[in-house]
């Protein structure tokens, strides 16, 4: 992503967060520049990191609830490793797509596929708001390595 991809994913994380009601700090400004200029999975631990390096004062909780408040917004993805815990990464808010993610190396990959495009047959009568539909598995990077140790 160049230079400008990340300005302009930040401002629309920002954009989204000031519909919301929120006020838009230097904290929150840095936060969503910590997420626009990675692609990974960021635990709250890992942001709070890079956040009390310039915040010294911020405190983990908070830290954890921004997060969680943004994934409810949609801002941010919410995903959960075995090993690793709850994990963070910025949502792609221009077009819809689903993930495929390794659980030994946490790399993602984007598909187009939508299952929801199909007629589901779904208990009760929903209103569909939203939907995530993730696939778990181990890339072919991890399966070449395993293959190589054992």
């Amino acid at each position: 992503m160049t230079e400008h991809q990340h300005h302009h994913k930040a401002q629309d994380m920002l954009a989204v967060m000031s519909r919301n009601g929120w006020r838009i700090t230097d904290q929150r400004r840095t936060l969503a520049n910590i997420f626009s200029t990675t692609e990974q999975y960021l635990s709250p631990k890992d942001v709070y990191d890079q956040l009390t390096g310039k915040y010294p004062s911020v405190s983990f909780d908070t830290v954890y609830r921004n997060l969680r408040m943004l994934s409810e917004m949609g801002v941010l993805e919410q995903f959960y490793f075995m090993e690793g815990g709850l994990k963070f990464k910025s949502s792609c808010l221009d077009h819809h797509h689903h993930h495929l993610i390794c659980t030994n190396c946490e790399k993602t990959l984007t598909f187009d596929f939508c299952p929801m495009q199909d007629t589901l047959k779904l208990p009760g009568n929903y209103k569909i708001v939203s939907h995530r539909f993730e696939i778990y598995g181990i890339c072919e990077d991890c399966q070449k390595e395993t293959a190589v140790q054992s």
